[in-house]
C-alpha cells in the first residue's frame, strides 16, 4: 500500500482518487473548497461535479496544501492545465525534494507553448525520470462508475511508470507501460481540438461520414506532429493516440465534444460558452498546438481550423468548406 496526494478536487481529480482508493492506496485528496472537502470526508459524495455517487469511505480530502503535500511524496496533479504553472509556484517550497509526480492532465499551456510535463520540470527543476502521466479514452462520468477502461503510464523511467501502473491499476482500470512521454502527451493535448472539429460537424447536423473524415484525418494530424518531436507512432495508434480520440470525439460526455456541438449548431464562441460553462481545453490548447505545428513545419489544416473558429476568424460552415477545398495527397499515416 502506498500513500498518495492528489491534487485537484474536481471531476477528475475526485474520479481519480477513488481509482487510487480501489487499488489500495491511502489517498488524500486536496481542493480549494471547504465545502467540497467537508462534504467528502462527511457524507462521502462530491455532489458539485459528480451528483449523487457515493464515494469509497477510505477517501480522505483537505483544504490545508501543507497537509496535502506532507501526506505524501507522490503526488497526482489534476488541475485545469492553464492553471498548472501558478498553482506549482505557491506550492514548490512544500514539495519534498524526494517528490515523484504524476500529471493526468491535457493540454498545452498557452503562454509558452509547453507540455504538462515540460512544465513542471521548468518550474520545480525536478529530474523528468521523477515525472510520469496517466492517459488515455477515460471519461470521468465512466470511470467514476468503475467501468471497464484503460490508460497508459509514461515516464523516462521505466521503474517509474511500473510504480504508476501498480498506484492505478484496479480490476477495471487496466494500465498499460509507455516511455515515450511526449508522443502519449502530445496525443491527449491535442484530441480535444479534433473533438471540437467533431462535435461541431454534429451541432451542424452532419452525419458519420463526416465525423470518420475528421477523425481520421485529425489522427493523421497528431501522428504527424507526434513524428516531427520524436514520438513512437505506435503512441498514436493505442490508448493514448487513438483510443483517447475515438472516446472523446463519439461521447456526449466529452466536454470538448459537447462544446463542438454547441458552436457548430449557435455558429458562435458566445453561443457555445453561453451552453456549455465548464473548462474546455481543446479551446483554450488550439491556438497553442497550430504555433507548436508551424515550428515544425507541420501542416495540421484541421487543428489550424478550429483554431480560427475560437478566435472568431470563420465560421464552423466556413471552417468545413475550407477543409473540402483542401487538395488530396496520398493517405500515408505519417508523412
Amino acid at each position: 500500500m502506498s500513500s498518495v496526494t492528489v491534487l485537484g478536487a474536481g471531476q477528475w481529480g475526485t474520479t481519480m482518487a477513488q481509482v487510487l482508493v480501489d487499488a489500495g492506496n491511502e489517498v488524500l485528496l486536496w481542493g480549494r473548497n471547504q465545502e467540497t472537502v467537508d462534504e467528502i470526508n462527511g457524507s462521502h459524495t462530491n455532489s458539485r461535479y459528480l451528483h449523487d455517487i457515493v464515494l469509497p469511505t477510505g477517501l480522505k480530502a483537505t483544504s490545508n496544501i501543507e497537509a496535502a503535500m506532507a501526506n505524501s511524496a507522490i503526488y497526482v496533479i489534476a488541475i485545469p492545465a492553464q492553471t498548472l504553472r501558478e498553482n506549482l509556484a505557491i506550492w514548490r517550497p512544500l514539495i519534498s525534494s524526494q517528490a515523484r509526480l504524476v500529471s493526468t492532465i491535457k493540454g498545452i499551456e498557452v503562454a509558452t507553448y509547453m507540455r504538462m510535463t515540460e512544465v513542471l520540470h521548468e518550474v520545480l527543476g525536478i529530474d523528468e525520470k521523477r515525472l510520469a502521466i496517466v492517459t488515455g479514452p477515460n471519461l470521468a462520468n465512466e470511470l467514476i462508475l468503475r467501468q471497464p477502461a484503460g490508460a497508459v503510464a509514461a515516464s523516462a523511467s521505466s521503474e517509474f511508470a511500473h510504480e504508476v501502473q501498480n498506484l492505478f491499476s484496479t480490476p477495471y482500470y487496466r494500465v498499460y507501460l509507455s516511455q515515450d512521454v511526449v508522443g502519449c502527451e502530445m496525443a491527449g493535448a491535442i484530441k480535444g481540438v479534433i473533438a471540437l472539429a467533431v462535435g461541431m460537424a454534429v451541432g451542424m447536423g452532419l452525419g458519420e461520414n463526416t465525423q470518420a473524415m475528421l477523425i481520421t484525418r485529425g489522427l493523421n494530424e497528431v501522428a504527424r506532429l507526434g513524428a516531427a518531436h520524436g514520438a513512437d507512432p505506435l503512441s498514436v495508434a493505442g490508448l493514448a493516440g487513438m483510443g483517447d480520440l475515438v472516446a472523446s470525439c463519439s461521447s456526449a460526455l466529452s466536454r470538448n465534444r459537447s462544446f463542438g456541438e454547441a458552436l457548430g449548431y449557435g455558429g458562435t464562441m458566445e453561443y457555445a460558452r453561453s451552453h456549455v460553462s465548464k473548462t474546455i481545453e481543446g479551446v483554450a490548447s488550439a491556438g497553442a498546438v497550430v504555433e507548436i505545428a508551424h515550428r515544425v513545419g507541420v501542416e495540421v489544416p484541421i487543428i489550424e481550423a478550429v483554431a480560427d473558429v475560437v478566435k472568431g476568424t470563420l465560421t464552423p460552415l466556413q471552417a468545413l468548406h475550407r477543409l473540402m477545398e483542401i487538395s488530396t495527397r496520398a493517405e500515408d499515416f505519417i508523412k
